[in-house]
């Protein structure tokens, strides 16, 4: 299936690893101009190098802190100014620390909030006069514990909703101009999985990494966890015209792991 995107530009944002990553990939396979985004410059370039392999389009890496408001507008001007205009806005950004709530701090629910939704508003409010300019999509990248709260992830349950109530407010405010929709990713074997099923293979937890993974698949209705290709696909669907009546949505992709009717 063509998506139609060759040539658009697209930005996503914490793309230097993970399913911000794989989302980057999948834009620059379909033909994308790319901008790829992160605060470490070595991981920064291994992505860059990784996401050109696939590309059939232009990827560039800007590097940027997502909680810095004057980086934040450095990036989508340098978007802007590689390929004279932005199409796609892909807002990824990494977890806040885990932990019950009871030993969380004021300091850590402002900064929790500076990363997962003040880095969105910031993106889309320097997105969006680009973004109306020819038509655009948005595409918040989450959590699956906005559907079911995890336990000892108080922060990323809490914090993360409000990036859901802002996508669904974008959605009618800049419709019809930019779809806006969230997507909820369950776990899949990105490098940090992967380091946390290391860690307990070193500790004992599991005989190797094969059992460790099965472990983080066990009751999913789809028997494993996800590749973050998988995501990446999901991602470059909704920013593409054959998901032009998509808005608005937060669209689960966890092989059916949470069951939640809504």
């Amino acid at each position: 299936m063509d998506l139609g995107l060759d040539g658009n530009a697209a930005l996503v944002s914490a793309s230097s690893s993970g399913l911000g990553k794989a989302s980057a990939a999948a834009l620059a396979a379909e033909g994308a101009n790319v901008v790829i985004n992160g605060r470490d410059p070595d991981r920064l370039d291994d992505a860059l190098a990784d996401v050109r392999e696939v590309a059939t389009g232009d990827v560039i890496a800007v590097r940027g802190d997502l909680t810095d408001p004057d980086d934040v507008t450095r990036l989508v001007e340098r978007t802007v100014e590689e390929f004279g205009g932005l199409d796609h806005l892909v807002t990824s950004a990494g977890g806040p620390p885990s932990g019950p709530f009871l030993d969380t701090t004021d300091e850590d629910w402002y900064e929790a909030y500076d990363l997962l939704v003040m880095s969105v508003v910031r993106l889309v409010r320097e997105a969006a006069p680009h973004l109306q300019e020819g038509g655009g999509t948005i595409v918040n990248v989450t959590s699956g514990s906005v559907k079911e709260a995890i336990d000892g992830l108080v922060l990323s349950n809490s914090v993360r909703m409000s990036v859901v109530g802002l996508e669904k407010t974008l959605s009618r405010e800049l419709a019809p101009d930019v779809r806006a929709n969230t997507v909820l990713p369950g776990t899949h074997e990105t490098p940090r999985i992967e380091e946390l099923v290391e860690q307990g293979v070193e500790r004992g937890d599991y005989p190797d990494y094969e059992t460790g993974v099965a472990e983080w698949s066990a009751g999913n209705p789809a028997e494993r966890i996800g590749q973050p290709e998988e995501f990446g696909d999901v991602v470059a669907f909704l920013c593409s015209e054959r998901a032009s009546y998509v808005n608005g949505a937060a669209i689960p992709v966890d092989g059916g792991d949470h069951a939640s009717n809504l």
